[in-house]
């Protein structure tokens, strides 16, 4: 017998907040076009995803108010009309795919991406900003040239056989470290 069973899962929360979490999983899923959740998540949005999808796909007056009553944000549903349902216009279904990743590190949480099936992950990567370079990290930079400077002056102490030259150029490369040590320290505090 099937007494109180659930049809589909409650996400521990009752009907409002869970109405609002799948809106906000459907918006961020048609803004973003691949979102990072869990599978049972990703389960409960993908069949609502792609109903909306081929509603959407007669771009009339009243399937848009029906998404716009269904999901209230206006930017998600001219997406849903002018775009998503184009790109799927001679696809008869199935416009989503459920990519499982694994576990989450915390509470064990099996996690999926929830994508389009045309989704191309390189041309959907945002590009890195570059970084503007400031003398002192201009100066950072040029450090490991510094100590491949010492390595040499230390092979020079090696090969020296008098000691007391040794330990003059051994004490000189300590002083130069300290100094750069220094300099670092007050660099990381200026830069806090």
């Amino acid at each position: 017998m099937r007494h109180n069973k659930q049809k589909s899962p409650s996400f521990g929360r009752h009907r409002g907040p869970r109405k609002a979490l799948i809106r906000g999983l459907i918006n961020s899923l048609v803004e973003q076009e691949r979102i990072k959740t869990t599978v049972t998540k990703a389960k409960c949005v993908r069949p609502l995803i792609e109903k909306a999808i081929t509603m959407g796909k007669t771009g009339d007056v009243h399937s848009r108010r029906l998404l716009f009553s269904r999901y209230p944000n206006k930017n998600t549903v001219d997406k849903i009309i002018k775009n998503l349902s184009p790109r799927f216009k001679d696809r008869p279904g199935g416009y989503t795919r459920i990519i499982k990743l694994g576990y989450r590190s915390g509470d064990q949480a099996p996690l999926a991406y929830l994508e389009f099936v045309d989704y191309n992950t390189q041309q959907q990567a945002k590009p890195k900003k570059e970084v503007v370079k400031t003398e002192k990290a201009k100066e950072e930079q040029t450090e490991p040239k510094k100590k491949t400077a010492t390595k040499k002056a230390r092979a020079k102490a090696s090969a020296i056989t008098d000691k007391k030259q040794k330990k003059q150029l051994l004490a000189k490369l300590d002083k130069k470290r300290k100094k750069a040590r220094l300099k670092q320290k007050k660099s990381r505090r200026i830069n806090r």
